[in-house]
């Protein structure tokens, strides 16, 4: 006897549940990992970049060429600026590498998830195919049967 494809309730059955990797990421993240994604995010944008590019430059023409009595932070100051922003650069800079990180996660996480989903229709596509050529040799033989008469 032929090997028979298997029907479509047992289909159903071998068939296991799409995993929503996006809500188990979410769920899994720490309140820290949270934070950092969220400062990440935000700390990665062009928007940030303007806010910070713009401020500096306010900052310095404000401390150049308003009058002496009106600036607030005088020529020495300005270098304490530098090292003020250069310390927030060295404190954002590991929050902005752990949200990268944990994207390259998530991006694997749903990699997976997908390849998953592939092979899973690859193999029911194969099943397709069988009941295809099933029903193929079905109706060639009928139609030999109709001709033999």
């Amino acid at each position: 006897m032929e090997h028979q494809p298997p029907s479509l309730t047992e289909l159903k059955q071998l068939r296991k549940k799409i995993r929503n990797v996006n809500l188990e990421h979410k769920q899994r993240l720490s309140f820290l990992e949270r934070l950092a994604l969220a400062i990440g995010d935000r700390v990665g944008s062009a928007g940030f970049f303007a806010i910070i590019f713009t401020w500096t430059l306010l900052w310095l023409i404000w401390n150049m060429t308003a009058p002496t009595a009106w600036r607030f932070d005088p020529y020495p100051a300005f270098v304490m600026w530098l090292f003020i922003s250069n310390m927030i650069q060295l404190l954002l800079m590991p929050l902005i590498m752990i949200s990268q990180s944990l994207h390259g996660r998530h991006t694997e996480a749903r990699a997976e998830v997908d390849f998953s989903i592939n092979t899973q229709a690859e193999q029911e596509i194969e099943v397709v195919l069988q009941h295809l050529e099933n029903q193929n040799k079905m109706i060639v033989e009928i139609l030999e049967r109709l001709e033999k008469r």
